[in-house]
């Protein structure tokens, strides 16, 4: 045998034994041994052998089978079907399960809040006649009033002519007390008060000029709505030392407000609500109040009013408390911190983080036996880090704890 030969041959068996190496690992890497435990019934007499998987008696000899427990080797197919499935509706791997509870869950919802006047408490302070104003005892926006205090002075032709005919009858018609009365209460409804028309009977001197006085307390807005802001910034308000819009010489118009007064005695408290409290928030529901001033002291108050429109940029509605401030003295625009109570809601529910949000679809991955499949539920009110479940899975079911470990982005998920 020469050199050559040598070397074919033992290129033949290096190739031979390469293959059956690699032919023995790949059926050892699709196969795995299990081995398991089953059940039987043998006939005590070794000759008959007599097996069965239910007891009873040996049909040879008629003895009674003995229970043995008998190990056998089963090869377990681990097949890659569930490998070749697609990714965003099944996931292969082992994480941590949960499972849905059917329990009694209520919590604690932190709201943000503001002090907003009273609109309702509002007064518009206005001229009963026509006239130019001749002189404002009023020069800035959110001024501090008192009621009865001198707002402007206006001079109307109209309201002197009204003088002059009083004048005249209580000089030359003082018999006729029908007419003299009903010349004084045209006085009173252009605004004169009774110690002005008092003056006007003793010294019979007609004033073209009369003055308007603070029917109430309260501060000077102006004619202008004032905007505010519900998370407290006052960017769109105007300066406290803002001039008003009327200035003296100006022609004002019967009944067009001049002035609107709002009254910081009675306040509103507004706070925003998420759509996800929305359902559990209800009038006369109870309402603990702190405020940046002083947060250890806490205010116990009820809700008066949910507003039922949703704000479209937030998803957010509102709710009102009136508060009376006459004592409290809370500043317009302060910032508050509302602590609302839920009540007890029954339901099934889950951990927040069991559930990954995709637009309108709520998703969860329900375990299988060799991983995890994407499935859509419908969810209720969401209280504290737990969600409402009112469909989708039951409380037998097992699903990831951790929805967001099982997926790389939650635009690849899709479910069936």
């Amino acid at each position: 045998m020469n050199k050559y030969t040598k070397y074919v041959l033992a290129a033949i068996v290096i190739s031979a034994i390469g293959f059956v190496i690699y032919f023995f690992g790949l059926k050892a890497n699709n196969h795995s041994v299990m081995t398991q435990q089953t059940e039987v019934y043998i006939c005590p007499m070794p000759e008959d052998s007599v097996f069965s998987d239910k007891p009873g008696s040996c049909q040879k000899c008629g003895m009674t089978l003995e229970k043995k427990v008998m190990e056998s080797t089963n090869i377990e197919d681990n097949s890659i079907d569930n490998l070749l499935k697609p990714t965003d509706k099944f996931i292969v791997g082992n994480y941590q399960t949960t499972v849905a509870k059917d329990t009694v869950i209520y919590s604690e919802i932190n709201l943000p809040g503001v002090v907003e006047y009273d609109p309702n408490s509002s007064v518009n302070i206005a001229a009963r006649i026509s006239g130019r104003i001749e002189r404002m005892y009023v020069n800035y926006k959110f001024q501090k009033i008192s009621k009865g205090q001198k707002m402007f002075d206006l001079y109307s032709p109209e309201l002197l002519t009204e003088q002059q005919n009083f004048i005249y009858l209580i000089s030359n018609d003082t018999n006729n007390s029908s007419i003299i009365k009903a010349s004084k209460q045209k006085l009173l409804l252009y605004g004169m008060t009774e110690n002005q028309i008092n003056l006007l009977f003793s010294t019979q001197r007609a004033n073209p000029i009369i003055s308007i006085y603070s029917p109430a307390s309260g501060i000077i807005q102006g004619t202008e709505n004032r905007p505010i802001s519900i998370n407290g910034s006052m960017t769109n308000t105007y300066l406290t030392t803002e001039n008003l819009s009327v200035k003296e010489g100006d022609y004002i118009k019967k009944n067009e407000p001049v002035f609107k007064l709002l009254n910081t005695e009675k306040v509103w408290c507004i706070f925003n609500v998420s759509q996800a409290y929305s359902s559990v928030t209800t009038i006369n529901q109870s309402i603990n109040i702190t405020t940046e001033v002083d947060k250890n002291k806490t205010l116990h108050a009820k809700i008066n009013f949910v507003e039922t429109q949703l704000n479209s940029v937030d998803k957010s509605n509102r709710i009102r408390v009136y508060l009376n401030n006459s004592q409290l003295k809370l500043p317009i625009g302060l910032r508050l911190e509302g602590v609302l109570k839920t009540s007890p809601t029954k339901g099934i529910w889950i951990q927040k983080e069991s559930m990954v949000s995709i637009g309108t679809k709520k998703i969860i991955f329900l375990k299988l036996e060799n991983g995890f499949k994407a499935s859509a539920i419908k969810t209720g009110v969401e209280l504290g880090n737990f969600v409402q479940v009112i469909g989708g899975i039951s409380v037998e079911d097992s699903i990831a704890k951790n929805a967001h470990y099982l997926i790389d982005s939650e635009s690849f998920i899709k479910t069936e």
